[in-house]
């Protein structure tokens, strides 16, 4: 037996190994079929274990809790007609100290009492007493903040004013037009002063006076200006997109570096304009260029500009970039500024209340130079405007724009990754529209 075993081996060394190899294959999972039989887990005996829980000490908790204070912290906005008394009971507290120190306090009472809007936060105790109050404004366009801090320390409160800057985050919104943008945006709660950017973007294609329609729709992307998370205003649109009868038009803002930023249609074409269409931003036509009777000089003169009705005070813009050739009074003009934009052309805008430039001074298109009034022989405030090209008066209204230049090659593939993104961007702000419709 044992000489056939070693003469199979010999000659057959493959189909013994092989032969082996299956035996031990199968005794391996012969082992694992037996090794898995035995006794039904459900059939074993279940046995009832009961013990008695002793809970903590009631007084054991509550002194933890004590060890615990409660703060109440809110926000609110200051109305005109505040007293210290009426906005801290609005704010939920009830200090008599911090109410005397907030009486006789110059930061609070300069910064807070008599203004509308402002934001405020307090921090209280859960006495009510007050532990520190803020106060946030935004003074100027300069990418700031101003906080008024009101702390109590151990020897009473002391307050002081800090800058801090604003933090940026994008916003979408989307609205249908039922009368007027503005009852648009409301409903859309998006701000008026993202409303008057749209129309000032797509002011060369669509006449938001009188080519509104009915189911006109709007997508706005926008800036919202933060200040510690709190919201306190809208910055630059950042996209936007108007179906206006039957058309849609789009635009994105992009700056190129080292350039001066502007919009562009999503493909690159720019948007911007040599002037503006209007010196104000929503304003109406009282007089246009033509012959006219003269109120004050009883005759026909002919009347070279273009008569805006605003009330006193409404902020006046520069249509374009320049220096300022004259500011001051001149005869009917009364207080009068001159903007001198090339070799050619000057803008004047006359009978204002306040001049904000100074002779020499550098202006960029729309910014504030000035106030509507009614200085110098005029009836009632207005805005005289005058465009002239070589000293000659020329109709506002039909002044040549002069596109700006598109994206340059060089920016093209910055700008096309943008214009994706607030493609993508103005179809969420649409869906959402949809959805809640």
């Amino acid at each position: 037996m044992l000489s056939r075993a070693v003469h199979a081996l010999e000659h057959h060394p493959k189909h013994v190994t092989a032969l082996v190899a299956a035996l031990l294959l199968g005794g391996g999972g012969g082992a694992f079929a037996v090794a898995s039989f035995g006794p039904d887990a459900a059939t074993l005996p279940v046995q009832e274990v009961l013990e008695a829980v002793e809970p903590l000490p009631l007084h054991t908790q509550s002194e933890a809790l004590d060890l615990h204070s409660l703060r109440l912290f809110r926000s609110d906005l200051t109305r005109a007609n505040d007293t210290v008394e009426s906005l801290l009971a609005r704010m939920g507290v009830s200090d008599y100290a911090a109410a005397m120190y907030l009486r006789n306090d110059p930061n609070f009472r300069a910064q807070a009492l008599g203004r509308t809007g402002r934001m405020v936060s307090i921090e209280a105790t859960e006495g009510h007493t007050l532990d520190r109050l803020t106060v946030r404004w935004t003074p100027e366009d300069d990418g700031q903040f101003r906080r008024l801090v009101v702390e109590r320390q151990p020897q009473g409160f002391d307050s002081h004013i800090e800058s801090a800057p604003l933090a940026a985050s994008a916003r979408l919104g989307s609205g249908s037009i039922r009368t007027t943008l503005f009852q648009a945006t409301d409903d859309a709660r998006v701000p008026d002063a993202v409303a008057i950017q749209m129309a000032e973007i797509f002011s060369g294609d669509i006449d938001f006076h009188r080519a509104l329609r009915k189911g006109d729709r709007f997508n706005v992307v926008y800036e919202t200006l933060e200040a510690d998370g709190e919201p306190m205003r809208a910055g630059r649109v950042l996209s936007a997109e108007f179906a206006n009868n039957g058309r849609t038009f789009q635009a994105v803002w992009f700056q190129e570096p080292g350039q001066k930023g502007g919009y562009y249609t999503l493909d690159g074409k720019s948007l911007q304009s040599s002037y503006l269409a209007s010196p104000m931003e929503f304003s109406r036509v009282t007089s246009s260029f033509s012959m006219r009777f003269h109120p004050i000089l009883q005759s026909w003169r002919a009347h070279l500009g273009t008569d805006y009705g605003a009330a006193t005070g409404t902020p006046v813009r520069s249509v374009g970039d320049g220096v300022v050739e004259f500011a001051g009074v001149q005869n009917g003009y009364g207080n009068v500024i001159m903007v001198r934009h090339n070799k050619s052309d000057v803008t004047v805008y006359a009978h204002l209340s306040r001049i904000g430039v100074q002779v020499g001074q550098k202006v960029s298109q729309s910014q504030s130079i000035g106030n509507v009034g009614s200085t110098g022989w005029a009836t009632g405030p207005h805005l005289h405007f005058e465009f002239r090209v070589n000293g000659v008066h020329q109709d506002p209204t039909t002044v040549a724009k002069g596109a700006a230049p598109p994206v340059s090659a060089a920016a093209r593939p910055a700008f096309d990754r943008l214009a994706q993104s607030m493609r993508t961007q103005l179809s969420a702000a649409a869906t959402t529209l949809a959805s809640a419709e």
